[in-house]
Parts: C-alpha cells; structure tokens; sequence
C-alpha cells in the first residue's frame, strides 16, 4: 500500500527555522517527481517546490525562493523541506506530493499534511 507520511511541522517563531520530512512506503521514490504542496487558511492550495527524478530539476514559487531547499535521499526513500528565514505568511498546512512526471494537482500520491505555524 501506497504511502506518504510528513512530519516536522510545529510551530516557530518568525525568522526560525523548520525542516519537513517525508517519508514514502510502498513505491520507490527513484522514479518519481516528488514535491510539497501547501494550504493556508482561507487560501487555496499552492505548490512551493518539486523535484524531479532524471535530471534533479528543482523547482520553487517566488515566495519561497532563496529561503526553501528541496532535496532527496532516494536510499531513504525520503524527501525534505528545508525552511528558513520563516515568516506569518507561510502558516499553512503542507503536503508532500509524488508524480510520476510532475508535481501539479493531479499528483499521484499525497500525503495527510503536517501544519506549521509560524508566530510570536
């Protein structure tokens, strides 16, 4: 069975630091774009970042540009979310996604979304 499941969420405080983990189970990673998506309140879902699996193309949104990396470690068959420089604006419910050629809303997979939440 088929699983993606996040972890690292919490809360931080303007400025900080998160780093977000994803784990998959029951595929291998290898052959997959694999990525993170996010839903704020209010807000409709966004995708921040992506990784391909030929080339190791990345991709990021403005907002998050020069403050995320996205990386990989196909023998963990994980995927993180490094996230610095943190600020009220990224509060959101993150998601980690997996494709088989992109990352986009029709991604095959999806995790159950870690919250973080960024305040004082």
């Amino acid at each position: 069975q088929v699983h993606l499941v996040e972890s690292g969420g919490g809360l931080v405080q303007p400025g900080g630091s998160l780093r977000l983990s994803c784990a998959a189970s029951g595929f291998t990673l290898d052959y997959y774009a694999i990525g993170w998506f996010r839903q704020a309140p209010g807000k409709e879902r966004e995708g921040i970042s992506c990784i391909n699996t030929s080339d190791g193309n990345t991709y990021y949104t403005d907002s998050v540009k020069g403050r995320f990396t996205i990386s990989r470690d196909n023998a963990k068959n994980t995927v993180y979310l490094q996230m610095n420089s943190l600020n009220p604006e990224d509060t959101a419910v993150y998601y980690c996604v997996a494709d088989s050629l992109w990352c986009d809303d029709e991604a095959d997979y999806w995790g159950q979304g870690t919250q973080v939440t960024v305040s004082s």
